[in-house]
């Protein structure tokens, strides 16, 4: 295999690769600005310039000065086998300074109030490539602020020109919105007139910008970067798959951002999923488990609530009747899987069907046309785990019905009891869930209805018993996407106060089913945890499990081994791969 040098680090590389591109891979530090890997190549921002040497056939293969020893751009020049580069020679670091020094005489000094510090190329390259002092003395030139979209802001006198924003506008979402307007120091970017950047993907430009340019609407002056923590994840909102990261502090989410995989959503995610996290601390999140007492829902304590539960349950299989369990696409698998083996052991022959899937208008592919393997994709389908579910409920069930199918079974008078799982972000309790779902209050002989939800609802009114559930941001698990990859995540926050995992809830009622002993004086324990452990901890009060503590790596390796049909939960799972960084804060100088 034919190999590299770069700064004295010998490297394998495959034929048409970029020197820049083979630094990358091993790990090597080249500064750069212009250049992405998903976007076209046009080494506009110079700072990669190197120098290399090569070897001569003509010379018994002897090294001799590449280009003449110009400075060349490694983004754009494709390796050779036996070059050696160096970008840490003197007349390359004399090339870094000058650079910094250009693109720092009209850059304004506000990195205090720049939501971009603490993750700025400007700053970072700054410090590592850049002068110590400025020698421009002239009048800066200014540039305005503009509200170029829905969701983005440009403040145009930090932009660097590296355009890479505009590539993605050509490139990848296929709209162009963007363009380079005027020459020199003059150089804005901007919109075309009358033509808003806001298609579905537009967002992505504000995780393509280096600088603080492009900045969200969103975030804007939400929290210093430093005290954000992430959180590997997928999409929770689609059925698309995505990776992500969830960034938050002190249990609360900020911001929602793509991570890296090539085989699923590439560098981008789409605006839906970015912004779609809003649920997570809405205002109508159910804190508190209700009970049905005289005819009115009242607030009452899990052990009251869990004993109601399993008793009309349990009412409902001694006279006969079915069971019927509806889970949730936007549920685990992991939680599925509880929930099933919940209502299977209360009665073997229970009815399972999958919730309303949601479906808005037609999936997407940017760029436009792309084939499937180098598309990026927005889905149609509005929920994560459709495939996931209906698979855990049919390996360890029979039939599992469709919302539809469901509804029309449980109207049936040989139905007694319904348990029902929500944890949609909009209201999902339409004219055909309230009326299939009903309760028949004031009836002799109605169904016993359990709801466990995350939001309030008009179904809520039909429930003899609720109990909150847990958003997907505040539980670990695993989702089968539209493309059927199986992918693990992690848990980001804590579950809101008075809330449980459904996987939790669905352990603590076999515990309460079998009469296992719980903690004591259960109504009033709670467990008081640190978000994470990082600059500012937050201290939240959970409520203590009543079984087990409901453990997604566990879940799974029992759902392979009971169910062969599950195998794949313990063989073909994706999990996010991090790499661990440990950069120091402070420069350690002995004195």
């Amino acid at each position: 295999m034919p190999t590299i040098t770069i700064n004295g680090v010998r490297c394998e590389f495959t034929k048409g690769q970029m020197i820049l591109q083979v630094a990358h891979a091993n790990g090597i530090d080249i500064p750069s600005y212009c250049y992405h890997d998903g976007l076209s190549i046009v080494a506009s921002c110079r700072i990669c310039l190197g120098e290399a040497m090569v070897p001569n056939p003509r010379n018994e293969g002897k090294l001799e000065p590449f280009m003449g020893g110009k400075l060349f751009p490694t983004c754009q020049t494709p390796a050779i086998d036996g070059m050696v580069v160096n970008t840490d020679s003197p007349k390359s670091i004399a090339n870094q300074q000058s650079v910094m020094e250009y693109l720092l005489i009209n850059h304004p000094l506000d990195c205090p109030v720049c939501d971009q510090a603490g993750e700025c190329l400007l700053q970072d390259y700054s410090y590592q490539y850049g002068r110590g002092e400025s020698r421009f003395e002239e009048t800066k030139v200014k540039n305005p602020k503009k509200d170029v979209g829905p969701n983005i802001l440009l403040y145009s006198d930090r932009c660097i020109m590296c355009t890479r924003c505009v590539r993605f506008t050509r490139e990848v979402s296929g709209t162009s919105e963007l363009y380079i307007d005027g020459r020199g120091n003059k150089n804005e970017i901007d919109i075309f007139p009358g033509i808003a950047l806001d298609n579905p993907i537009a967002s992505n430009v504000i995780d393509l910008c280096p600088v603080g340019a492009l900045l969200d609407k969103d975030f804007l002056f939400a929290q210093r970067v430093w005290f954000l923590r992430q959180t590997p994840s997928i999409d929770g909102i689609t059925a698309s798959g995505d990776n992500l990261w969830i960034e938050h502090n002190q249990g609360e989410v900020y911001r929602v951002k793509p991570r890296e995989n090539m085989a699923v959503n590439r560098w981008w995610i789409s605006d839906e999923v970015r912004y779609g996290w809003k649920h997570i601390h809405a205002d109508n999140r159910l804190r508190s488990p209700m009970r049905r007492q005289h005819g009115a829902l009242i607030e009452d304590d899990y052990k009251r609530a869990y004993e109601d539960t399993i008793a009309g349950l349990k009412a409902a299989a001694a006279s006969g009747k079915r069971i019927a369990l509806l889970v949730s696409p936007n549920l685990t698998c992991e939680e599925a899987y509880a929930l099933g083996t919940l209502a299977k052991l209360i009665d073997p022959q229970a009815i399972f069907g999958l919730g309303p899937v949601p479906f808005v208008g037609q999936d997407q592919s940017f760029p436009p046309g792309a084939p499937d393997g180098k598309a990026f994709k927005v889905y149609a389908e509005k929920a994560p785990n459709a495939r996931g579910v209906q698979r855990v409920l049919g390996a360890i069930g029979q039939m599992v019905l469709d919302a539809d199918a469901f509804y029309a079974r449980v109207k049936q008078a040989d139905i007694g009891a319904i348990i029902a799982t929500g944890n949609y972000r909009h209201d999902w309790a339409d004219a055909k869930t309230l009326n299939a779902i009903d309760r028949g209050a004031g009836r002799e002989g109605g169904k016993f209805v359990v709801l466990i939800d995350t939001h309030g609802t008009a179904l809520i009114d039909h429930a003899d018993v609720v109990i909150p559930g847990a958003t997907w941001a505040e539980k670990a698990g695993t989702f089968e996407s539209a493309r059927k990859m199986l992918q693990a995540f992690e848990q980001a926050v804590p579950v809101i106060e008075l809330a449980k995992t459904e996987g939790q809830i669905a352990l603590d009622l076999i515990a309460e089913f079998h009469g296992t002993p719980g903690m004591a004086e259960h109504r009033a324990s709670v467990v008081i945890v640190d978000e994470q452990p990082g600059q500012v901890p937050q201290a939240v009060e959970v409520v203590a499990p009543r079984a087990r503590l409901f453990n997604a790596a566990d879940i799974r390796a029992e759902m392979a081994d009971r169910y062969p049909g599950l195998a794949a939960l313990a063989t073909e799972v994706r999990l996010p791969k991090i790499e661990a960084r440990h950069e120091a804060g402070v420069e350690m100088v002995e004195l």
